[in-house]
C-alpha cells in the first residue's frame, strides 16, 4: 500500500479499534456471509485461498471456520493487523507484504482483497499480482467501496484513494487478465441511510460510532441485509449500494 502522505495507504492505529468491532458488526459479519456464499458458489473445487490485506484476520478467519482443511495464507502490510490476525488464528499462515509486490504464482484457487484496493495508488499492479497468483481456472473475489459521489471525510479518515464505479471496477479486473463472472453491489437496501449519513457529515468522519452502534439498531441493520442476500444469491444485481463485490475468474 502507499504511505498515508499520498493520499492512500492505512493508519496502523485502526487495527486495535477495529479488533474490537468486527466480530459484532453488522457490515462485517454481512460481508463475510456474502464472500464465503460467492467463494462456494463460484469456486465450488477449491482448496486454497490467499487474502491480500487481511487486517486483523476476521474475513480469513471466517472462510478457515468453514473451510478448516484449505490451505489458507493471509498478507498484510502493516504488523499491527498481524499481531491480531494471530491471536485470531494461531497456525494459520500470516506474512507481512506489500500487496503491489506479491511474489506467488499459480499457487492457489483464489485470492481475495475485501477493501483493500481502494487504499493503494497503483491498484492495477494489486490486481496483476493476483492473477499471477491464482491457477488457470481460478479467480479472485473483491470488495470496494461504490459510488465516488459518496465521497465524505469517512473516505478521507480512511485514507481512500477513491470509490469505484462498477464500470471501473470491471475494467481494471479486464486489464488485469480476468473474466469477470458476477459484480453487483451490496449495502444496498441500506443505501439511503448511508446517504444521509454521509452526505449530511460530508466534513466529519465517524466510522467507530457506525460500526459500533447500539445492539438493536446493529440487529436490524443485519437483518436487512440478510434480506438483500437473499435477493443477491438468487440471481439479482443490484444497481447501487455501499460497496461492490466482484467475482472474476484467471482464463485457463
Amino acid at each position: 500500500m502507499t504511505s498515508a502522505g499520498t493520499g492512500g495507504g492505512y493508519d496502523p492505529a485502526q487495527f486495535e479499534k477495529l479488533f474490537a468491532l468486527e466480530a459484532n458488526s453488522f457490515w462485517y459479519r454481512a460481508r463475510s456471509d456474502l464472500i464465503n456464499w460467492a467463494l462456494d458458489r463460484y469456486f465450488p473445487a477449491a482448496s486454497s485461498f490467499l487474502e491480500l490485506g487481511c487486517g486483523n484476520g476476521y474475513v480469513l478467519d471466517r472462510v478457515r471456520q468453514q473451510h478448516p482443511d484449505w490451505k489458507l495464507v493471509g498478507t498484510e502490510l502493516f504488523e499491527e493487523g498481524l499481531v491480531n490476525a494471530r491471536v485470531r488464528m494461531p497456525g494459520v499462515e500470516l506474512r507481512q507484504l506489500d500487496a503491489t509486490q506479491n511474489p506467488y504464482d499459480a499457487e492457489f484457487d483464489v485470492a481475495g482483497a475485501f477493501d483493500v484496493i481502494e487504499h493503494v495508488e497503483d491498484a492495477p499492479s494489486v490486481l496483476k499480482g493476483m492473477f499471477q497468483s491464482v491457477r488457470p481456472g481460478g479467480g479472485v473475489l473483491i470488495t470496494v467501496p461504490q459510488h465516488q459521489w459518496l465521497w465524505s471525510a469517512a473516505d478521507v479518515a480512511a485514507h481512500h484513494v477513491k470509490r469505484y464505479s462498477r464500470r471501473d471496477l470491471i475494467a481494471e479486473l479486464r486489464a488485469a487478465g480476468f473474466e469477470p463472472l458476477r459484480v453487483t453491489s451490496f449495502v444496498s437496501l441500506l443505501l439511503p441511510a448511508m446517504m444521509a449519513a454521509r452526505l449530511t457529515k460530508k466534513e466529519t468522519a465517524d466510522v467507530e460510532g457506525e460500526l459500533g452502534m447500539a445492539a438493536p439498531l446493529n440487529a436490524a441493520c443485519f437483518a436487512v441485509m440478510r434480506v438483500e442476500s437473499v435477493l443477491i444469491r438468487a440471481g439479482l444485481r443490484l444497481p447501487a449500494g455501499g460497496s461492490l463485490l466482484a467475482v472474476a475468474r484467471r482464463p485457463h
